[in-house]
């Protein structure tokens, strides 16, 4: 299993974007680029990351306004990226919350040496303060998930048990209702690593998964799949 860092990088420009990810990839990092604002929100809310690499001029919603957006609701690391070298870009970053600010162009040492940098300052106790904003109850169909006891409950009391590996992945729906999750990215959120080409561990857990929640395993409602594209999970989540 990777713990490898996860890094999203939000730059418009493909050739940037891919040389960048190539670094970082031989670097042992694992890497999702985006191109634009509309991108980075979709990768933020399918998938967990450790640091946004962001560039100051897109198209639409500037850096900055992403960054501010970011930074309403996370604690995420941010490191700027801009050709612009002026010094109130820089300052207006770093004041809107960005962690570090990197001037293009810029040598790939400099670049993982930066990226190292921000994330040895991210403290354990900003992760923890994190997690206690999660919701503790999620209720979905006749179930209610009581994320401390790890446990599902059905509305007839009965409560049933999940394995870590079941709880992971259920987790990972619960958060992310109605949209349609790969495989990889269901890997990446439950198990923090990528997966490879033939890894089918998310189909073992969805069984069985499916086996604790439908009415009827073979016709399921609740945990849908989605031909060639992963899963769903169907039903509306709210916090209880």
């Amino acid at each position: 299993m990777s713990t490898s860092p996860h890094i999203l990088i939000v730059d418009d420009h493909r050739e940037i974007r891919d040389l960048v990810s190539r670094t970082l990839a031989k670097e042992g990092f694992r890497v999702t680029a985006a191109g634009d604002g509309k991108a980075m929100r979709k990768a933020l809310a399918d998938g967990r990351f450790d640091l946004i690499l962001l560039d100051l001029m897109l198209p639409g919603d500037s850096g900055l306004v992403l960054c501010r957006e970011i930074r309403a609701t996370s604690n995420i690391p941010i490191i700027m990226v801009t050709a612009k070298g002026e010094e109130v870009d820089r300052v207006i970053g770093l004041e809107l919350g960005a962690d570090d600010y990197l001037p293009k162009p810029f040598g790939t040492r400099e670049l993982v040496a930066r990226i190292n940098a921000v994330l040895r300052r991210m403290r354990p106790d900003e992760q923890r303060s994190n997690e206690k904003t999660k919701a503790k109850r999620y209720a979905f169909d006749k179930w209610v998930l009581d994320v401390d006891a790890r446990e599902l409950i059905r509305d007839d009391g009965v409560s049933v048990a999940l394995s870590t590996g079941e709880f992971d992945l259920l987790m990972a729906m619960v958060e992310r209702p109605q949209r349609v999750l790969t495989r990889e990215v269901l890997l990446d959120l439950a198990r923090g690593r990528s997966a490879g080409a033939f890894d089918r561990s998310i189909d073992t857990q969805v069984s069985r998964l499916r086996k604790k929640l439908e009415v009827d395993p073979s016709d399921p409602r609740i945990i849908q799949t989605v031909w060639g594209g992963g899963y769903r999970f169907a039903p509306e989540v709210v916090e209880a």
